[in-house]
Parts: C-alpha cells; sequence; structure tokens
C-alpha cells in the first residue's frame, strides 16, 4: 500500500513518515516547504497537483493544517483556505482516484468551551460524546474538515477515521503565566497525566487507522496518554490536583523535588483515550508512570522518535507567544 501523508515538512508529518520508512513502507510526503521527507512540494489547496500526487496512492494521511499559533500570523480567511478547502480538495480527489482510507489529524482543540467546568464545578471528562464549542477560527475550521470526512465517509462509503490528537508539540506552552512558572519538561510530564500524548504514540495511532479505516467505515477517536485518573476523582482535581496525584503515586513528589518540578494544583479537564485502545487496538506506551519510571533511572522520559524529530516547532519555526487564545 503506498500512502501520501500531507504536512511532511512538520513535526507529526516528518515523524509518521520517519516511521513508514523505517517499517520499509511505500510513503510519499506532500508541502509547501521542501525538507528531507517532502517529495511533492506545492499546496494542497491547489487541485492539479494535488491530483498528481494522489496518483498511485491507496492511503492519504492528512497532517497539513494551520495550527492554533499560526492564529498570530496568519488570517482567518488563510485558516479556511488551508484547513476547510485544501481538506475538500485531497477528500474530492481521493474519491476521484479511487483511493479507499483516508485518514484525518485533528485536534482536542476542537472542544473549546465544552472543556472549561465552571468555578466549583468537577473537572470535565472528555470523550468523543461531548459536543464541541470552538473557541477560535482553528477550532471552528477542524471542526469543519473534520465535518466534510464525515460526509465523504458516508456519500462515497470512503473509509474514514479522524484522530483528536491532544498536545504533542515540543515547544514551550503558549501560556504566558504557565511558562513563567513552570519548566517545559516539568509542563509536559505533568500533561500526560490528562492532556498529552507521546508523538511516537500519535504515531502508532495514525498507522493504525490507516491498517483499519475501510473496516470501520467512519471513526472519530481521541489520541492522548491513558490517564491514571477516574471519574470519581473529578471533583478533587478541580480543586487539589497534587492530593490526587499523590494518593495514585506516592513517590511522585520526591521524584519530581530531584528535578524542581512541581504538580499543577489544579486540573480542569481529562481526556479518555478508552475508544481508541478498544477499536483502533491502539496501546500507548507512554504516560505517566513511565514518566516517574524515567525520572527514577535519570533518563529522558521522551521517545526515540520524539528525540529525532526534534523541537522542530511549526515548520522549523516556534513563533512569538501572541494574543491568540489558549485551550
Amino acid at each position: 500500500m503506498s500512502i501520501l501523508v500531507t504536512g511532511s515538512a512538520g513535526h507529526l508529518g516528518e515523524a509518521i513518515l520517519r516511521s513508514l520508512k523505517a517499517q520499509g513502507r511505500q510513503a510519499q510526503g506532500v508541502d509547501i516547504k521542501a525538507s528531507a521527507f517532502t517529495d511533492h512540494i506545492g499546496s494542497i489547496t491547489n487541485r492539479e497537483f494535488v491530483r498528481n500526487c494522489l496518483k498511485d496512492v491507496q492511503a492519504v494521511i492528512h497532517t497539513a493544517t494551520l495550527h492554533k499559533p499560526h492564529i498570530a500570523t496568519h488570517t482567518n480567511q488563510d485558516f479556511i483556505d488551508t484547513n476547510v478547502s485544501g481538506t475538500l480538495v485531497l477528500l474530492e480527489e481521493a474519491v476521484a482516484a479511487g483511493i479507499t482510507t483516508f485518514v484525518y489529524t485533528s485536534t482536542t482543540s476542537t472542544f473549546g468551551a465544552a472543556m472549561n467546568p465552571a468555578p466549583g464545578e468537577p473537572a470535565t471528562w472528555i470523550t468523543e460524546e461531548v459536543t464541541p464549542i470552538p473557541k477560535n477560527i482553528y477550532g471552528v475550521t477542524k471542526i469543519a474538515a473534520e465535518n466534510l470526512c464525515e460526509m465523504f465517509a458516508r456519500k462515497h462509503g470512503l473509509g474514514v477515521v479522524i484522530l483528536r490528537t491532544s498536545r504533542f508539540f515540543p515547544e514551550a506552552d503558549d501560556d504566558a503565566t504557565v511558562r513563567g512558572k513552570y519548566s517545559a519538561p516539568n509542563v509536559q510530564a505533568n500533561e500526560l497525566l490528562y492532556r498529552r500524548v507521546e508523538i511516537e504514540d500519535v504515531v502508532d495511532a495514525h498507522i493504525l487507522a490507516v491498517e483499519k479505516a475501510p473496516t470501520i467505515a467512519f471513526g472519530r477517536y481521541i489520541i492522548s496518554a491513558t490517564t491514571p485518573f477516574t471519574q470519581g476523582d473529578r471533583a478533587m482535581l478541580h480543586t487539589d490536583a497534587p492530593e490526587v496525584v499523590k494518593r495514585l503515586f506516592p513517590d511522585y513528589k520526591q521524584l519530581f523535588a530531584s528535578q524542581e518540578w512541581t504538580m499543577f494544583p489544579h486540573i480542569d479537564r481529562v481526556y479518555v483515550n478508552s475508544r481508541a485502545r478498544t477499536e483502533l487496538g491502539w496501546q500507548p506506551k507512554y504516560d505517566f508512570s513511565y514518566v516517574l519510571k524515567c525520572l527514577g533511572a535519570g533518563t529522558d522520559f521522551r521517545s526515540r522518535l520524539s528525540r529525532e524529530v526534534g523541537s522542530k516547532g511549526y515548520h522549523d519555526t516556534v513563533f512569538e507567544q501572541g494574543p491568540y487564545p489558549v485551550e
């Protein structure tokens, strides 16, 4: 099976292509920017370009997108052109080419305001059944693209899997308050409890989705590290998260102290990946327990793939932290 990966110069696109090629799979990359993993340079909004890229292809993994940080540097129309119109072109040309499998990389940012509990309420429990309330143009366009994917699955019989990935970017947090209080590794370790996923696990989910899409027909999945929390923890998580973590991991404070790390005082949402684990057969390896194991051994908790891809950011650029909203 030949696979076309869009966004091949980006963090995730490169990681997927590295893994596919390491497995001996036939794969090509598409991006607007040249890179070691980009075979076709051009825009996904260019229909003729896309049509040529899809020759002899059986599956598409569509990671190319404008991300939330691009809100500071791009217009609303730019988001619509890339995230919506570009996805539509890919879907239409995929169907015309007889392609049977389409995997779309979405985001947990689509949930938007649905993730934020009111004061005094427990942390929100985020599953695929939660109705998104997008808060910015990024979320709006990703939801629109998801809806296009679903329409093509139902109307044209295209096997479509949508993966709503949680945070896996290597950059420092886009919230200045968080950046001022915690180091990037500290933030990312904390987030693996409830709203982050390691890129190697994200890549595994995409490859599984390619294999399962024709059988699933249409599916939408949250891709995030497996949380240790239960719904019974929700109330205390929103008022005293360290106490919940200490109950589950009695040695975490000592291990954190060795790095001068601290736990967030409050956790406002928990992403639940059980559907992806059940229906895709996805088995994420990296979670908070793994972080603590690595701290005890004095090793880096990032995956080998994460270290290979490096902190390249969004097309090798870490944008100035602008006035865009955080999740």
